[in-house]
């Protein structure tokens, strides 16, 4: 493993409350994890991302923390989490945790000393407490402040039960310098840094009229006064000061919904984040002119800051791109193969490898995700994409239990498990095991350059050097394959033509 690894790590989300549960209560835990080390070091994955592993209420599935120094009970003890991080390295795998900056759970210490300290005090220094609320909005739906017992207003844009913290204070800054810290000495590889785009604040609190940005969108204005405010980057500066003493092998990749690839960039530039996701790909329709056009501006824009792209098609807060594409599964797989030959990394989110789709008619009753109830019911949120994983079986729990899953499962994914895929040559799960064996082993793939070729207006192909053409038919009829090429891996069965919503990797 290169000090530069993760320049074109293909990484995996494991989302742990889906992904296995080995203790039989219905939600995935770290002994769970454990076990399937072997499935996801034999899938070809470089690292694993592990969502919020803390202690926490739950409000935002892990994502309010209560104590960033241990581990939540229905996962597991700090000594699992410890003898996880060593088999998976002695499995290849390296280990990313989430770090979750902005705001804290309303249960952690720190929080409850504030409530308790009252107005003025040192405690509540730590949040962002005011007399009088501004327009905030949260970006989970209803105002962004909430009134504690004794009259003043906390900021949270996300839960109520999520105030963010004020990045102002030398405490929080010294605080998280310390966990992170913790987890380095524990041996984790990097930190996913969560909406690292939104910790620093307009001290003047300034009111915002009217604001369109949601969840999973970028800001709707360039000097906005709580998202991409210019003080993040001192922050991550002493963050990549701190990983230079472990090694340069330790990273971070930012979660930043920014309004450019320009933008973007100054978050990995050489003194401060390694990777950022690039949610401007994620979000891009099934369109080649668009396609194009944010690969392009996006390899510009980070080479120009010489770092790598890093290409994502799902995670647990969008739509499954199964279903967001709209073209099914022919599609998705044909995506798979488009991302998976660009320079750069690429993440991958559990249960893609499986073409899961996103799961639209759980019952109401079922659904966990804040964004139903700050919505006024209005807005199903995210929990679609968070369905538990099905690993064996003809009927739901499908091997991810033993209990009953905190969600449920739909019974025709009996024909989705890892078991029903594994042995099929033909299947989405064995696509994934090829694809990802195939880009480890040619030289071409990987971090690098491309070159485009000339195609029909709803066709992208392009070169890596040396030796591999990427085809991707996105029209609606089928093209000629370049003749006298042999067929790497396609996303369909092979012809002598690609088929719409079809993929190919060909010699060249």
């Amino acid at each position: 493993m290169s000090g530069q690894w993760w320049r074109d790590a293909v990484i995996y989300q494991v989302y742990i409350r889906s992904f296995a549960d080995g203790t039989g209560d219905g939600v995935g835990d770290l002994a769970g994890l454990r076990a399937k080390l072997p499935y996801l070091s034999g899938l070809g994955v470089d690292a694993l991302w592990i969502t919020p592993w803390y202690p926490s209420p739950m409000a935002d599935g892990g994502y309010d923390v209560a104590d960033y120094r241990d581990i939540d009970p229905v996962f597991g003890t700090l000594a699992d989490a410890e003898a996880l991080i060593a088999e998976a390295h002695r499995h290849g795998l390296r280990i990313i945790v989430d770090i979750v900056p902005n705001h804290t759970s309303d249960r952690h210490p720190w929080f409850q000393a504030a409530l308790a300290a009252g107005r003025g005090s040192p405690e509540r220094e730590r949040y962002v407490f005011r007399d009088e609320p501004n327009d905030w909005r949260s970006v989970f739906g209803g105002s962004a402040w909430s009134r504690a017992g004794d009259g003043q207003w906390y900021l949270h844009l996300f839960d109520s039960t999520q105030p963010d913290l004020n990045w102002d204070h030398p405490e929080v800054r010294a605080e998280f310098l310390d966990v992170l810290r913790f987890w380095l000495d524990r041996g984790v590889d990097g930190f996913r840094i969560d909406v690292a785009h939104g910790m620093v604040k307009d001290p003047a609190l300034p009111d915002l009229g009217l604001d369109h940005e949601g969840l999973v969108e970028p800001p709707d204005r360039s000097d906005h006064p709580h998202w991409d405010r210019p003080g993040v980057h001192e922050i991550f500066r002493s963050w990549r000061e701190l990983a230079r003493h472990y090694g340069d092998d330790r990273i971070f990749v930012a979660e930043a919904w920014v309004d450019s690839p320009q933008r973007l960039a100054r978050y990995v530039r050489p003194d401060e984040l390694h990777t950022a996701f690039n949610f401007d790909f994620l979000r891009c329709p099934w369109d080649a002119g668009k396609l194009r056009s944010v690969i392009d501006s996006s390899i510009a824009a980070l080479a120009a800051v010489g770092a790598p792209a890093t290409w994502v098609l799902s995670n647990h807060d969008v739509k499954r791109h199964v279903t967001r594409y709209g073209g099914g599964l022919p599609r998705a797989r044909a995506a798979l193969l488009l991302m998976l030959a660009l320079p750069g990394g690429a993440y991958l989110y559990q249960g893609e490898e499986l073409g899961l789709e996103e799961v639209e008619d759980l019952p109401e009753e079922v659904l966990q995700d804040p964004t139903w109830e700050r919505s006024g019911h209005t807005k199903r949120g995210r929990d679609g994409c968070r369905v538990p994983l099905p690993w064996s079986g003809s009927a739901p729990p499908f091997g991810f239990s033993a209990g009953t899953p905190w969600l449920p499962q739909p019974p025709h994914w009996a024909a989705k498990t890892v078991a029903a895929q594994e042995d099929d040559p033909g299947s989405t799960l064995c696509l994934y095991r090829d694809a990802l064996r195939i880009r480890k082993e040619h030289p071409a793939l990987g971090d690098g350059e491309l070159s485009w070729l000339d195609s029909a207006p709803d066709v992208l192909a392009f070169r890596r050097e040396p030796g591999v053409v990427c085809v991707v038919n996105l029209g609606s009829e089928p093209i000629a394959l370049p003749p006298h090429r042999k067929i790497l891996l396609a996303s369909a069965e092979p012809a002598d033509e690609l088929a719409p919503d079809s993929a190919v990797w060909l010699s060249a």
